[in-house]
């Protein structure tokens, strides 16, 4: 691959699995440095760091919960102690509740509630302490969920909800940080195989029904999505700022 990322770092939250892993992965192939953050498993997160030295970049894992708002400014400090700077945030963290619907008598209102606060606020706290330090002409790119424009499947109105006040914040930092030259956009991926994807599916293989709802008929590789990662924290996404990008196989079309 190209090192057009060389001498850049990027923090990844969230990177020491599923899509947050092979992001970090693939802006390491691009020649950044990279820390990733992880909450409980850090052998996976230290076997991430491994393989992104191993591609001759420098590597860094950082416990850190999004759920805890306050964890955000030390979070953004020990990137800046250990790799000097900070010139690409992937907010890639985000859970998943079971989907219930709104009516359920059983909902489960504390994992709704713990939702909202890695997938929204945790996320704003992070991108606050970010915009501090990031360098003029940054990144800043969220990973969103095509659930945050269209609720594709009963059940995820809390989680398409997370993810639709996203859109509306990052659309809102690519203005306060224009001036900078910083770019702010949010990817929607739909169905990948991930953790998330048997939350709400169940499995990692999708029902013919749900495939059938797509143009292009499968679901997304993780390499795809963290492909667009790679040309938006990139110097030819210089000009695309505000966007919400669907990379969805046409679901919503």
């Amino acid at each position: 691959m190209s090192n057009s990322l060389k001498g850049k770092v990027a923090l990844v939250t969230g990177g020491s699995r599923g899509l947050g892993a092979v992001i970090a992965q693939t802006l390491a192939d691009l020649g950044a440095d990279v820390a990733i953050t992880y909450v409980a498993s850090a052998e996976k997160a230290e076997a991430v760091v491994e393989k992104l030295k191993a591609k001759g970049v420098r590597a860094l894992a950082i416990r850190s919960d999004q759920a805890d708002m306050a964890a955000a400014k030390p979070l953004i400090e020990k990137v800046i102690a250990h790799f000097g700077k900070l010139d690409i945030l992937v907010n890639n963290a985000a859970v998943v509740a079971k989907g219930q619907t709104v009516d359920d008598p059983n909902l489960d209102t504390e994992a709704l509630d713990r939702q909202w606060q890695i997938n929204v606020l945790g996320t704003i706290a992070t991108t606050r302490a970010a915009s501090q330090v990031l360098s003029d002409g940054g990144r800043i790119i969220f990973i969103g969920s095509l659930n945050g424009t269209y609720a594709l499947i009963p059940g995820v109105a809390d989680y398409a909800g997370t993810k639709a006040a996203i859109n509306g914040y990052a659309r809102g930092v690519a203005r306060d940080l224009g001036r900078r030259n910083i770019t702010v956009n949010v990817v929607q991926p739909g169905a990948m195989p991930t953790d998330m994807m048997v939350e709400a599916l169940g499995s990692t293989t999708a029902p013919d029904a749900f495939l059938d709802m797509h143009a292009i008929r499968r679901i997304a590789t993780l390499e795809e999505v963290s492909a667009l990662v790679g040309f938006l924290a990139g110097p030819n996404a210089g000009y695309m700022s505000g966007g919400v990008i669907d990379m969805a196989g046409g679901l919503a079309s």
